[in-house]
């Protein structure tokens, strides 16, 4: 028998292996670990679904393997292969005929001329069942434009979904520039670094090659604006020693980031448009009824943004625990994709590494980011006198597509003035 990759879930169909947990001869269990997978920026651990001995194991450490590939092959225990033969039937019935799949660099090839024009009814049966037939026609899909895949041309359910994921990915591609062509994009030019001197090469990992494609995907896909301020925090600080001692009690840690995400969520409550999305295919402001907040964790394989869920119905004390717990999680690599989903807005905290202002970039399919500086004691100006403050560097980004520069100076002084005025009973135990 063997084990196989199952589903990995919504908008994840592979990954690389990042260790092995299993070798030949081992007698392993149903839903032991057999490796562990990262996918997308989590690392999964994949269970097995027989029990037995095993005695082939089929993929390495750094392999990249899809949904459906062999992991490990088993010989099954009494009692186990019945089970097993019967859940494996499917699988393998769909796995019979495999399609042939897109080769991920090959550019996307423009529509034909019979798919540009209306669907013309001669009259003729559209060779597809009865109720593709009827979903096609309450969906208005022109099945007759559609090239069916089975013997005589017939329309299959895949046929209609390979053809409207088509649709949709040229609807993303860029717009035809002047003259009909689209606009070339430069081909990436490999430079021979050592020919000016010594150099050594370390390959991407996985990870990092995730980061900068999302990155790459922000920056080209937002217009980016960053609005910059400063927090008076030495009222925060006060209040955060006077109950530091309390918080540890409760095994959590009270920090400014903590209590600024406090604050981010009062403030977001005032502004719901830094909450939202663009629905890019409708085109449509998607207000959210919740509020999920994504923090960026630096770990040593890169960045990493964890989601802490209805940050709007919590206290500074669950905050800290969420946050706590998220950032261990990541820095480990245990953190679940899901639990990197979702997010409505985002805060990036260089604080505990140095730096003031800097200018973040826009989470997609969020709108907005708030990145925070290393706080400095600097002289300020207080009731005609000059004092020294705790000024902790603000940097708003935000989407310029939803978000005008007037909206964004009302979100970072409500923000600023929030922290300044922090309430002593939102912290109080």
């Amino acid at each position: 028998m063997d084990v196989r990759l199952p589903n990995l879930g919504e908008g994840a169909d592979s990954g690389v292996v990042v260790s092995v947990a299993v070798k030949e001869g081992d007698s392993i269990q149903k839903g032991q670990t057999v490796i562990e997978l990262e996918s997308g920026k989590a690392v999964a651990p994949i269970p097995s679904t027989v029990e037995g001995k095993v005695t082939a194991i089929r993929v390495k450490e750094g392999d990249k393997i899809s949904i459906g590939a062999v992991l490990i092959s088993v010989e099954g225990l009494a009692g186990s292969a019945a089970s097993e033969k019967g859940s494996a039937a499917p699988a393998a019935k769909s796995l019979a005929k495999p399609r042939p799949s897109r080769p991920e660099a090959a550019p996307e090839p423009e529509l034909e001329a019979a798919e540009l024009e209306e669907e013309v009814d001669d009259g003729s049966p559209i060779p597809a069942s009865p109720e593709l037939r009827r979903i096609g026609k309450m969906l208005g899909i022109p099945l007759r434009k559609i090239k069916g895949s089975e013997r005589g041309g017939r329309i299959t359910f895949e046929d209609v979904r390979d053809y409207l994921a088509r649709l949709q990915r040229l609807a993303a591609q860029p717009k035809a520039a002047a003259g009909g062509r689209s606009p070339a994009t430069p081909a990436a030019e490999q430079i021979d670094f050592s020919h000016y001197g010594p150099v050594t090469k370390k390959p991407l990992t996985s990870l990092r090659k995730i980061i900068g494609q999302r990155m790459l995907e922000s920056t080209t896909s937002i217009p980016h604006v960053t609005q910059f301020d400063d927090a008076d925090i030495t009222g925060l600080l006060d209040l955060r020693k006077k109950y530091l001692a309390a918080y540890e009690a409760k095994g959590a840690r009270l920090t400014v980031t903590g209590l600024v995400l406090k604050a981010i969520v009062d403030t977001l409550k005032k502004h719901p448009l830094f909450n939202a999305s663009i629905d890019d295919v409708a085109q449509e402001v998607v207000f959210k009824d919740y509020i999920h907040l994504g923090v960026a964790v630096d770990t040593e394989v890169g960045l990493m943004v964890p989601v802490i869920r209805d940050a709007d119905k919590k206290t500074v004390l669950q905050l800290s625990l969420d946050l706590q717990s998220l950032a261990e999680k990541a820095r480990e690599r245990k953190v679940t994709l899901e639990e990197l989903k979702g997010g409505s807005f985002t805060i990036s905290n260089q604080g505990g590494i140095g730096g003031a202002h800097f200018t973040p970039i826009v989470n997609r399919p969020e709108v907005a980011i708030l990145g925070l500086g290393k706080g400095t004691l600097k002289p300020a100006v207080r009731e005609k006198q000059i004092v020294a403050r705790m000024l902790l560097p603000l940097a708003l980004s935000y989407d310029h597509r939803l978000i005008d520069g007037g909206s964004a100076a009302r979100f970072i002084s409500d923000l600023v003035a929030t922290i300044e005025s922090f309430p002593e009973a939102d912290v109080k135990l």
